[in-house]
C-alpha cells in the first residue's frame, strides 16, 4: 500500500496536506503510511480510497480488468500487514479484480482487542468465521462467533474484532464501501 497511496496522490496532483484534509486522516499519520512506518486499518484505507476516488483494493495493487472471474489461490493471497503487527493481520483476496462494490480480505484478529480503538466507516461489512472463534465488539455489546457463523452490519457502527482461543481466528471479511456517502472526513479516523 505504501507506494500506491503516494503514487495515486501524485497522479492526482494532490499534496500530502490536501489528501489528509479530504480523507480526515492526519498529515503526520498519512506520511507514516506513505513511508511504510504504519499500516492503516481498513477504515482508514476506505477513507483514503474515497478521497482519492479509487476502489479500496486499488490501494494494494494495480487493478486490471479480467474476463469477469478472478481466482485467488490460497497461497497467492497478498499479506497486507506484517506478522509483527500487534493488531489485526490482513490478506488481500481478489485484489486484481476490476471495478467492484465489495473488497474481500482474510482477517486474523488479535487475541486482545481491548486496547484497539473502535473503527467505523461508511458502507457495510460481512464477517464469516472460517476457523477458530472470534468476538465482534460494539460499544454496547459483543457477539461470539464460531466456525461457520457470520455477522452483517452497517460499518458506521463502531466495531472491532478479537480472536478467542489459543490460535488467531481466520475470518473472511467483506467490506462494501458506500460510494454514495458524503465526501466529508469521518470523525473516527487517526
Amino acid at each position: 500500500m505504501i507506494n500506491r497511496v503516494r503514487q495515486l496522490r501524485k497522479e492526482r496532483l494532490m499534496t500530502l496536506e490536501a489528501l489528509a484534509e479530504r480523507s480526515g486522516v492526519t498529515k503526520s499519520y498519512l506520511s507514516k503510511v506513505e513511508r511504510g512506518h504504519s499500516v492503516p486499518s481498513i477504515a482508514v484505507g476506505a477513507s483514503l480510497a474515497r478521497a482519492l476516488n479509487v476502489p479500496l483494493d486499488s490501494l494494494f495493487t494495480d487493478a486490471e480488468e479480467l474476463s469477469g472471474v478472478t481466482v485467488t489461490r490460497a497461497g497467492d493471497r497478498q499479506m497486507l500487514t506484517t506478522g509483527e503487527e500487534p493488531g489485526s493481520r490482513y490478506e488481500g483476496i481478489a485484489l486484481r479484480a476490476g471495478t467492484k462494490r465489495m473488497t474481500p480480505f482474510m482477517l486474523y484478529p488479535p487475541h486482545d482487542a481491548g486496547p484497539l480503538p473502535f473503527r467505523d466507516h461508511p458502507g457495510e461489512e460481512f464477517l464469516f468465521v472460517h476457523e477458530g472463534e472470534a468476538e465482534l465488539h460494539f460499544p454496547s455489546e459483543s457477539v461470539t462467533l464460531g466456525p461457520g457463523d457470520s455477522a452483517y452490519f452497517k460499518a458506521t457502527t463502531p466495531h472491532k474484532v478479537g480472536s478467542l482461543g489459543t490460535e488467531r481466528a481466520a475470518v473472511l471479511l467483506l467490506v462494501c464501501d458506500d460510494r454514495d456517502a458524503a465526501d466529508t472526513p469521518h470523525p473516527h479516523l487517526p
